[in-house]
């Protein structure tokens, strides 16, 4: 079972040809659960997974198992077809993978409530055993969750509907389910949200800030001092003037080439915002490679 904790949404490293490098994208997740995480979830919309082909996803699940850190890797489906979502859940579940994070499919209107109850009760009737973390984007996917919609979908499916990241905000203050996951899915919000009552956050900056996140879940934990939370939030908003994945390629490029590599629509920073990015950081004195306060 999934448990309170910082989780990133994981970055995909691509070739010069835009095929995943699985070794890599397994190696960057390796690295930042080392440095604190207590997971990733692989394939999240951070992961480019709407835009990465089933065979490659499906190869990189394949090869999750030989990993030291396996327990801490989940994932994500991304994709807008119900049956391909179903394939995925059932091929990694061969690979004894639990834990899945869905966002409703994108892109059509017809996303109202019955429709979207629909789509993940065919997925619990196809799968019984899966355990779903819900995910709220309404930016993404044009459906923005409801508290008591989210309750109907865990009264209906107690055993299957475990948790929800909440990237659009308006769940994580109000949602009071017992035994039920809630993460913010933006480390700004994560004191606030564990002195509430939820989770912990699952988010794309912790790619670079899960030291300074994890400081601030084991102080929490330990009812100590928190000394790094606003520098945590201070990454966060310098962050947040950008499109994520882009900023977040851009800056991880500068330490490693690789992560230049994005499939389109996506692109890196154009020179100018991609300075700045740095600039910005260097004046709060980040470093990624010491993600502490100087």
């Amino acid at each position: 079972m999934m448990k309170k904790g910082v989780y990133a949404a994981t970055l995909s490293v691509l070739d010069e040809n835009g095929s995943l490098d699985i070794d890599e994208t397994v190696s960057h997740a390796e690295n930042i659960i080392k440095e604190g995480l207590h997971g990733v979830f692989f394939f999240g919309s951070t992961g480019q997974s709407q835009l990465i082909s089933m065979a490659e996803k499906k190869e990189l699940v394949s090869k999750l198992p030989l990993s030291k850190f396996k327990k801490n890797f989940h994932l994500g489906t991304g994709c807008n077809s119900l049956k391909e979502t179903i394939e995925f859940i059932k091929y990694s579940i061969e690979y004894d993978f639990q834990n899945f994070l869905i966002m409703p499919p994108a892109y059509y209107k017809g996303n109202l409530e019955a429709g979207v109850f629909e789509f993940y009760a065919k997925i619990i009737q196809n799968i019984p055993k899966v355990k779903i973390i819900l995910y709220n984007f309404e930016k993404l996917s044009g459906f923005k969750f409801e508290v008591n919609f989210v309750k109907k979908l865990v009264d209906s499916f107690p055993k299957n509907i475990i948790g929800c990241k909440d990237s659009t905000y308006n769940l994580y203050e109000n949602l009071k389910i017992k035994n039920f996951l809630i993460f913010p899915g933006d480390e700004s919000k994560l004191l606030k949200g564990l002195e509430i009552g939820c989770s912990g956050c699952i988010s794309a900056i912790a790619n670079v800030t899960h030291k300074l996140a994890r400081e601030v879940f084991d102080n929490f934990e330990k009812n100590k001092p928190q000394t790094t939370n606003e520098k945590l939030i201070m990454v966060r908003h310098i962050f947040d003037n950008y499109n994520l994945i882009s900023g977040l390629h851009s800056y991880m490029s500068t330490k490693n080439s690789k992560f230049k590599n994005l499939l389109p629509p996506l692109t890196l920073l154009n020179s100018k915002d991609s300075k700045e990015l740095n600039k910005k950081l260097e004046n709060i004195k980040f470093d990624l490679n010491k993600n502490i306060a100087a």
